[in-house]
């Protein structure tokens, strides 16, 4: 049986959509099992050893219609025998349309029920502690009898990767037989952003607690944001913090967050890998991001994350995502660090 799984763009989906082949796999060791994503986000998946092939679009297939007709043929060429269309927008419809397969799988659309054999419409509700988005994704294995089972994403390094990561560290000066952390100061956008100076706060927190080292996840292009909460820090803190020491590529990073005790910060793609990796994790919520779809695996102590609704629902009560989303500085301000550190203090005890 050959299955093309389509999740395209955001790296933190395509890592969790990546628990399909391990599940698939296991009930069907001969298939082979094909998945198509966006180039960029192809570190978080390479090594997998559930993924036989990569189908990749690159950003020129995206943006030029005739490149895209090409590699629909490309598709079509293939013979698929089902697909799983985790993604469910028009490009990853036209993908599935284009396969032919027999079996079509993807999330319930009233407007895209034709194109598709079996639909499944998201629940509201967790039933784990692995949260809407495993639970949602590993429904779509229902057509092929896939024993009930919860599955976690993994990134898969190897010795060398972990080998080079342990010296940049020990290089740079960090004692890695102290307590290390990585903190997500910067979300994937302003409004996924913990104010700087309360996450400045927070550091403070986490030296002070912990006697710790501290490194800051950022990209070049964010350096200046990222220097903003360096100076925002208290004198002592900035003691502790490495702020030249960060991931050059996202498999550097993957690598050097291996080495690290926690990571600690917004929610985005990195808390999700740093999961993927054994990390313990320690996550603010944007407001308008739901909760219940991305805290995966807490348990209140290994993976503890917080948002402005366990603490104001009545913020939240009859209003909308995108009424949320639109207020969402609003209520960043309404999150001070005070509902935050006797938490994150609790987290800290552990190191």
């Amino acid at each position: 049986m050959k299955i093309l799984i389509i999740q395209q763009k955001m790296i933190g989906d395509v890592l969790t959509s990546s628990i399909l082949f391990e599940a698939l796999k296991e009930t069907y060791p001969e298939s082979e099992l094909h998945y198509c994503i966006n180039s960029h986000t192809f570190p978080v998946v390479q090594n997998n050893p559930f993924i036989d092939e990569f189908v990749l679009i690159t950003s020129e297939i995206e943006s030029n219609n005739r490149k895209f007709y090409q590699f629909l043929k490309t598709i079509k060429k293939a013979k698929y025998d089902a697909v799983i269309d985790v993604y469910s927008k028009i490009s990853s419809n036209l993908i599935s349309r284009f396969t032919k397969a027999n079996i079509k799988i993807s999330k319930y659309k009233p407007y895209t029920t034709s194109l598709y054999t079996h639909t499944f419409k998201d629940a509201k509700k967790p039933q784990t502690n692995a949260g809407l988005a495993i639970e949602n994704r590993l429904q779509l294995l229902k057509p092929f009898n896939v024993p009930d089972k919860i599955y976690r994403p993994k990134i898969y390094l190897n010795k060398d990767e972990i080998a080079k990561a342990q010296d940049l560290l020990t290089q740079s000066g960090i004692d890695l037989t102290k307590p290390l952390f990585m903190i997500g100061v910067l979300g994937s956008g302003p409004n996924k952003t913990y104010p700087l100076p309360h996450m400045a706060d927070l550091i403070d927190t986490i030296v002070s607690e912990t006697k710790g080292q501290v490194l800051f996840n950022y990209i070049p292009t964010q350096e200046t944001e990222a220097k903003i909460v360096y100076n925002f820090c208290q004198k002592e803190s900035r003691k502790h913090i490495y702020l030249k020491v960060y991931g050059k590529s996202l498999r550097e990073f993957f690598a050097i967050t291996k080495h690290c005790s926690a990571f600690i910060g917004n929610e985005g793609g990195a808390t999700n890998m740093a999961k993927a990796l054994g990390i313990p994790t320690f996550t603010i919520f944007s407001p308008w991001i739901m909760k219940e779809a991305w805290n995966m695996f807490d348990d209140d102590k290994e993976n503890v994350s917080i948002h402005l609704k366990d603490f104001k629902p009545e913020l939240f009560q009859d209003k909308s995502k995108k009424d949320v989303k639109n207020k969402a500085y609003m209520l960043y301000e309404q999150f001070p660090p005070k509902y935050i550190i006797p938490k994150l203090k609790e987290f800290l005890k552990q190191f």
